[in-house]
């Protein structure tokens, strides 16, 4: 008798959106949970970024709360210059996050490969960045990781925040005090403890432009306690060739993000008034603001589309290495035998489906945020795990990537208990 020819059962794509809906491509970028990778929808053809979590690791790592809160916070936000969600789902042994896929690398791929960048591709990314952050600010999101690594690249050069990890919301009627986030980058007021707001985003912004203009950041020290008071005290210097890299109104527009006090810093004034004073700005009044929100505006660098932007080691990685290739696979879940932490993934990383799904917001809530989790390392936008501090609580000499977070969120970072429905306006 002849072999019994196994079936492929047909994919429902009118049921919940899973993984046997997607086409698993080339592997992108590799974190402390999981991997990237490019997919494609089978009935679509639509190319995403398939970022995927460990959910063992996630709870080894004490990161289940950080992996929610990303998730719920990235349904509620749609931009053109945000890594948007588009997917969301799970199956036992992973999270899925499926988002736009950027082909153009990080900026922290092109810095290294480069050196520096031109003051003119700089301007467009800040003035690009700065309607991402106006967006997020007015829904009550704080970045809070804002650097090189987490601004990708599409094919035509745009720039796009991506990584909300350890984003949070925030309230004008109290401050947060949780130290977050990537230290070369933290404003001056969460390193004197003293509580802050959405303010830290745009400080974070100024010391990214400074950075891929210059090569260089603009405040440095080699152990925690050097680069904390240089970035608290020290005054804003520019390279002695800076007038060969930069404008007198770029420099301008770059001392007023880096200015610490924050009432006059550039692009915090509220209600929306600190996005009108940046259009302002003599660096950007020349900008087609209207051309620029449609992505009308020409990039002056033009990733290569024939070369990888991102490393491609994690590709061969994953042909060699991989004792456990992603595949799809079906769910035999049994949540009577699950522990707490992994109970609760199942329930509240739920599914999101872009094209059926309005868009909702979650806050505020009673998600407890550990900012120890990890940040984006890849054009597609995962994690890399943190610098560990030496015994004596001093980093050693900081890399490009150097990053500190605290263990765990202050009281006051912690979001009360309700529900807030939201339409979806962009879709």
């Amino acid at each position: 008798m002849g072999a019994v020819c196994c079936r492929q059962q047909p994919i429902d794509f009118d049921g919940e959106v899973n993984l046997f809906h997607f086409n698993l491509l080339r592997c992108v970028g590799k974190g402390a949970f999981g991997k990237v990778r490019v997919v494609q929808h089978k009935q679509t053809k639509d190319l995403y970024a398939l970022k995927y979590i460990n959910k063992a690791r996630c709870v080894k790592q004490k990161a289940v709360s950080n992996i929610i809160q990303e998730r719920r916070l990235l349904e509620e936000i749609d931009h053109p210059f945000i890594v948007n969600l588009r997917y969301a789902f799970q199956d036992d042994e992973n999270c899925f996050f499926v988002l736009d896929l950027m082909l153009g690398g990080d900026l922290r791929f092109h810095l290294e490969r480069l050196g520096r960048l031109s003051e003119e591709a700089v301007q467009l990314y800040t003035a690009e960045l700065s309607s991402a952050l106006s967006y997020l600010h007015e829904k009550r999101i704080i970045h809070r990781d804002i650097k090189p690594d987490n601004i990708l690249l599409d094919e035509q050069g745009h720039a796009h925040l991506t990584d909300f990890n350890i984003a949070v919301h925030y309230s004008e009627r109290r401050m947060l005090t949780g130290v977050a986030g990537s230290m070369a980058y933290m404003a001056p007021e969460i390193l004197v403890k003293k509580g802050y707001s959405y303010t830290i985003d745009w400080w974070s912004l100024g010391v990214c432009a400074y950075e891929l203009i210059f090569g260089r950041r603009p405040f440095r020290g080699r152990t925690n306690g050097d680069l904390t008071h240089s970035i608290t005290k020290d005054s804003l210097r520019f390279p002695e060739d800076a007038e060969m890299r930069c404008s007198k109104r770029g420099m301008q527009a770059l001392a007023g993000f880096l200015e610490r006090d924050v009432t006059k810093r550039l692009g915090c004034k509220p209600d929306g008034e600190g996005i009108q004073d940046i259009r302002a700005h003599s660096w950007f009044s020349s900008l087609d603001w209207d051309k620029l929100e449609n992505k009308q505006l020409l990039p002056p660098f033009i990733p290569d589309s024939k070369r990888a932007n991102f490393d491609a080691s994690h590709e061969l990685e994953e042909l060699l290495l991989e004792d456990n290739p992603l595949k799809a696979q079906h769910r035999k879940k049994d949540i009577a035998t699950m522990s707490p932490e992994m109970r609760q993934m199942e329930e509240q990383f739920t599914v999101y489906d872009f094209r059926q799904m309005k868009r909702r917001s979650y806050y505020p809530h009673t998600q407890i945020v550990s900012t120890m989790t990890v940040t984006s390392s890849t054009g597609a936008g995962l994690s890399r795990p943190t610098t560990p501090l030496t015994p004596s609580g001093e980093s050693p000499p900081l890399p490009n990537n150097y990053e500190m977070k605290e263990k765990e969120l202050q009281p006051q970072d912690r979001q009360d208990e309700s529900y807030d429905a939201k339409p979806n306006n962009a879709l």
